[in-house]
């Protein structure tokens, strides 16, 4: 039994913040159905890579989630989906603004059969302000969030990150939001909705820089792997042809890191006694410790920075992370088996409770697997269920 065992979570949204809000809710024990359109489900089933024809990444945002294929735009999808909101705690949409009030499915028609139900709207730009009917993506909040425009090398163009960066954190801002509606409702008895506009979370992953805009009228430059608050910090390559990376954000970390290295002479600058200060001299302490990390091996280079308590990592891929020790331990890699595929490794939730077990159930299932069975527990008949079908509100 999971921590959220009890909540209903109705997930009619696509793609990725929004689903993947539902599916940080479901690995925590959350009841979840996934309504998609009957001929046009969710496009994230064809993202990424697949195997066998079975799209991997689909696998794992649509675990724990019953399917139900509904044709919104129909009488019967329509009154199909209310039922459905009757039995729920929680709905996670996406559609751009007023899409629901005009299929009349606004927030007045879903409380007036559910006063509980707390609908949570996840858009580009929010609910409100100029751009509330713009398209939105996760990559339009990387833009205009101010993430590109910090990210990158000095002298080269913005970056953009080559994942869904916005979204996840988006999804993390939904879980967290609609567990505090769930709070307040424990108080009122009464659901809400909540806005949250992709734009926004991100903005606020990226540090002070509104305030500092706003006191100092700066913005942070681009620098690379570099930061601009401390130094040395950066990707080293070593004599193995491997790559680290060192964080010295500690100031008793950077002493650390350049006695190691055999220039313990700097540590008495009067520059190197702030982290600001040890980023206007990058330059000097990248050459110190990339020099020293150069002539030696990945494990030598790791072990040495161990034994004097500084901050290393090696840089991993994904064959890296699921031999590693410490995911190991932690138990962050999952084997679900696969209706499919068979045994299936993944990411299982983002934390540990010491008195409640994650609920990882069953993968993502094929569109509309669910149907009859979720329709036939809201109590429909297996003649009503046909008739659904034949009129192609359901599939």
């Amino acid at each position: 039994m999971g921590a959220l065992d009890g909540v209903t979570v109705i997930d009619v949204s696509t793609l990725f913040a929004g689903p993947m809000a539902a599916m940080h809710l479901g690995d925590m024990g959350a009841t979840v159905v996934k309504v998609e359109h009957p001929q046009r489900p969710d496009p994230a089933r064809g993202h990424g890579p697949s195997k066998d024809g079975q799209n991997l990444w689909w696998k794992t945002l649509g675990r724990n989630k019953r399917t139900v294929a509904l044709d919104l735009h129909t009488d019967g999808g329509r009154e199909a989906l209310l039922r459905l909101v009757e039995t729920a705690d929680v709905m996670i949409e996406n559609f751009r603004p007023g899409t629901l009030e005009r299929w009349g499915l606004g927030y007045d028609e879903l409380s007036a059969r559910n006063p509980r139900l707390i609908l949570a709207r996840v858009t580009g730009f929010g609910q409100r302000g100029p751009y509330r009917s713009k398209p939105g993506f996760g990559t339009l909040a990387e833009a205009m969030s101010g993430f590109a425009a910090m990210t990158g090398e000095p002298d080269g163009p913005p970056v953009l990150p080559p994942f869904g960066l916005a979204d996840g954190i988006a999804s993390l801002a939904t879980a967290y939001a609609v567990m505090v509606a769930l709070h307040s409702r424990g108080r009122t008895g009464v659901g809400q909705e909540v806005d949250v506009a992709i734009i926004e979370p991100m903005l606020a992953m990226l540090g002070p820089q509104i305030t500092r805009w706003d006191q100092l009228g700066t913005v942070q430059p681009r620098t690379g792997n570099r930061s601009a608050n401390n130094a040395p910090r950066n990707t080293y390559r070593t004599a193995d042809g491997s790559w680290v990376a060192v964080s010295t954000s500690a100031q008793s970390i950077a002493e650390r890191v350049m006695t190691l290295v055999g220039r313990p002479e700097l540590i008495d600058e009067p520059w190197f006694a702030t982290g600001s200060g040890r980023a206007q001299h990058a330059d000097e302490l990248d050459d110190a410790v990339g020099g020293w990390i150069a002539q030696r091996s990945r494990d030598e280079v790791i072990e040495a920075f161990d034994n004097a308590q500084a901050a290393i990592a090696p840089i991993y891929d994904a064959g890296d992370i699921m031999a590693d020790p410490q995911f190991q331990a932690l138990g962050t890699i999952h084997t679900i088996t696969d209706d499919d595929l068979g045994e299936m490794r993944m990411q299982g939730p983002l934390f540990r409770l010491s008195e409640d077990e994650p609920v990882l159930a069953f993968t993502g299932r094929a569109a509309g697997a669910d149907t009859d069975a979720i329709l036939g527990e809201l109590g429909y008949t297996a003649a009503q269920i046909e008739e659904l079908r034949v009129s192609g509100a359901i599939a």
